[in-house]
């Protein structure tokens, strides 16, 4: 006989608003925000953890939401790709665009989150270090060039202002 599927209340912060919601105790962070609140910049590519296509902001850290559960993240902030600007593409975004780190885009997303925790943490990263960072995500047109510009653009920028 099947049994109905067990479900769970989970209240959440997504890109700044509480979202409310029941969930199948085993949905991913990343269907629950793909399917539930149609938040589609978080990508599902390898759903094993390897891409770096479903990289949201978990209490700010990078993390990867097809290997959390929306139970796991009850509780914390979420960002995604959708949450990382307003109306105008943030400094990250622009440099993207402007050094077409871009390509297909289905990457795009999980490289900007990924980049945007690195720069959080370090606003001067090492080039070694920005290679580290973004050595997690796999671009499937190899714009690992434009895309680590993009990023190394915006250090270079902050560690101008820096004090």
């Amino acid at each position: 006989m099947h049994q109905p599927r067990e479900r769970l209340d989970i209240e959440l912060t997504v890109n700044g608003r509480v979202e409310r919601r029941s969930v199948a105790a085993r949905t991913s962070l990343a269907d629950f925000l793909r399917e539930e609140l149609a938040l589609t910049g978080t990508k599902l590519g390898c759903e094993h953890g390897v891409c770096g296509a479903c990289t949201v902001l978990l209490d700010g850290v990078a993390a990867r939401s097809c290997l959390t559960l929306a139970v796991q993240a009850a509780g914390a902030e979420v960002t995604t790709v959708e949450g990382l600007s307003g109306r105008r593409l943030n400094p990250l975004q622009a440099s993207f665009h402007e050094h077409h780190g871009l390509q297909c885009g289905f990457c795009t997303a999980g490289f900007l989150v990924t980049a945007t925790e690195l720069l959080g943490r370090d606003e001067t990263p090492s080039d070694a270090e920005l290679m580290e960072a973004l050595s997690g995500n796999l671009c499937r047109c190899t714009g690992y060039e434009t895309i680590r510009q993009a990023v190394a653009s915006v250090a270079a920028v902050q560690r101008e202002t820096a004090p």
